[in-house]
């Protein structure tokens, strides 16, 4: 194991133990904030649950913001996205965010500070936090946690993916985990589970397609475009939240001539990395990850009732 990993394992446990004994304090924003975390560094589907969840709260009309980090921008501070802005600004996944759901979406190193540019530039019923479960400077009053079926047998960064250990799931207010997966673990011990069906939508695929991209568990997206039938002429991965250059689409391009592709795929978060590159990538066919809650009424029913009670939580 990488002597790193232990010395991460205890500082990432130190910091937990003062916040739970209240020597780091946590600030509390005007209204309630749900906070949707995960364990491990990317690939959850974070992004596209935030975006389900969302879509639930738009159907009770309910206002809400989504309060981010903003992961790998170049700008600094509390930031509006503009959702025709660039990856560059604000974040591929706050900007795929603000275009799906078409609420205000707030960046910020500072999630306080951004929660509260929120509430007196939108007014918002309540907050979600995207990828806040270790983001403990801010209190919340709902945590939902999202769990891959690799967390379960994981090690702590850098040996492995996961932020934290898996009892850290004490903390949780509820457990997602995808359809069929029944892990037996005594931190998933009255919790209450939700469940998730994952559905990659592939529209107009060109035949033989150069499929790429630049995301956490790549090779998740290859095997899943298989599964779906999808005879490929070659997969491209790139980085985690890869900014695509015109080197890099001229990658492709002689990919697709050596190999007589028929075109490309890639996903919905690469097209906002790839901004107006994508053009000239044609045809270009874009899989969506769309995440299903099994029950969804019961979950908003769940997740409204704690909220309106606004405990005081870290």
């Amino acid at each position: 194991m990488n002597p790193l990993t232990g010395l991460y394992g205890a500082a990432s446990g130190l910091r937990n133990s003062l916040f739970d004994r209240g020597v780091l304090q946590s600030r509390r924003l005007e209204q309630p904030v749900i906070s949707v975390g995960g364990l491990s560094a990317g690939g959850a589907g974070k992004t596209p649950f935030v975006i389900a969840l969302g879509e639930l709260l738009k159907a009770r009309s309910i206002r809400f913001d989504v309060l981010s980090r903003g992961y790998r921008r170049r700008t600094r501070g509390v930031l509006v996205v503009q959702p025709e802005g660039r990856a560059a600004d604000f974040g591929d996944e706050p900007l795929l965010i603000a275009r799906r759901l078409g609420v205000p979406v707030i960046v910020g190193e500072r999630r306080y500070e951004a929660g509260r540019v929120a509430e007196q530039k939108f007014q918002p019923q309540l907050h979600i936090l995207d990828d806040g479960f270790q983001h403990r400077s801010l209190s919340r009053d709902f945590d939902i946690v999202l769990l891959t079926p690799d967390d379960f047998h994981d090690r702590l960064l850098p040996s492995g993916r996961l932020r934290e250990p898996l009892f850290a799931l004490e903390r949780a207010d509820a457990v997602v985990l995808p359809s069929g997966l029944a892990p037996e673990h005594p931190a998933l011990r009255q919790k209450p589970i939700w469940r998730i069906e994952r559905e990659l939508v592939l529209p107009d695929v060109p035949p033989a397609p150069v499929v790429f991209c630049g995301i956490a568990r790549p090779e998740q997206f290859f095997a899943q475009v298989r599964a779906a039938g999808i005879t490929t002429a070659a997969e491209l991965s790139f980085g985690d939240h890869h900014a695509y250059s015109r080197n890099d689409v001229q990658r492709l391009f002689a990919a697709r001539t050596r190999l007589h592709a028929g075109g490309f795929l890639t996903t919905e978060k690469d097209t906002v990395n790839l901004g107006a590159l994508q053009h000239e990538l044609e045809p270009l066919a874009i899989a969506v990850l769309k995440l299903t809650l099994n029950r969804p009424a019961d979950v908003v029913d769940t997740m409204l009732a704690r909220i309106t009670e606004h405990k005081p939580r870290s």
